[in-house]
């Protein structure tokens, strides 16, 4: 399932999502000659990217920042920046524009250290910006529980779309990261699960102030958990263009 679009529009143009964005796209594109090169890719993610056992060690601190920008391909950096979207806009709306970057930053710190205290002697460099996204998801499940997101459901020749309540998402989403980081070997593992639980409580500790500064659980009583704006409209429409039938 691919959440693609979600029924919550801002009141303002998200300029630090984009940006977030467009900076992940833009490390990406610039390691890209390096996809040729295996052994100077794996340098480059070894140098740049978060390694448990160096970090322990007190080496390359500032790793645990630039890991948060580097995606091991194409497919991680979509999926990344596919959530980043659909979720990003709300959170930045009502945070405001800076303390949002900072929200996404502190969450994406917290995802390392969760994933480090799981694995402190690992040496496999860890990279992508999941970590922060899942702060982001964990902030969107307090502040938008009730609002409605579209998912693209794929299943071998089955395709449709959905549409689920935010918090039935997030929620199944954050309990399939727990099953997986409880039952996959360190060994195993292709995906930071620990980090995306990390990153996922985190956020949503991060947004609680903000959740109680809009009145708390009487937010949730006003708005029903829904979002504060009119959900967006998704039915086709007729065209009012005329049609012009082809003469014999």
């Amino acid at each position: 399932m691919f959440p693609f679009r979600d029924h919550n529009p801002a009141s303002r143009q998200p300029i630090v999502t984009w940006l977030l964005i467009a900076l992940n796209v833009a490390v990406f594109v610039m390691m890209l000659p390096l996809m040729a090169d295996p052994a100077g890719l794996a340098a480059f993610y070894d140098r740049w990217g978060l390694v448990p056992a160096r970090f322990m060690a007190g080496e390359r601190p500032e790793t645990a920042l630039t890991s948060m920008f580097l995606h091991g391909g194409f497919l991680h950096l979509l999926g990344n920046m596919l959530f980043l979207y659909v979720f990003g806009d709300n959170l930045e709306d009502r945070m405001g524009r800076l303390p949002f970057l900072a929200f996404y930053i502190a969450s994406g710190l917290g995802a390392g250290a969760l994933q480090i205290a799981a694995g402190p002697t690992s040496s496999v460099p860890m990279v992508g910006a999941s970590g922060a996204i899942a702060g982001v998801m964990g902030g969107y499940l307090l502040l938008f529980p009730k609002a409605r997101v579209d998912l693209l459901v794929i299943f071998i020749f089955f395709i449709r779309i959905i549409t689920l309540p935010a918090s039935l998402v997030l929620a199944y989403w954050f309990v399939i990261q727990i099953v997986a980081g409880a039952f996959t070997a360190e060994a195993d593992a292709g995906v930071a699960h620990w980090a995306h639980v990390g990153g996922f409580v985190v956020g949503g500790l991060l947004a609680v102030p903000l959740w109680l500064r809009l009145g708390g659980p009487a937010f949730w009583r006003a708005t029903e958990g829904a979002p504060p704006h009119p959900a967006a409209a998704t039915r086709l429409r007729r065209t009012h263009v005329p049609v012009i039938r082809r003469r014999r």
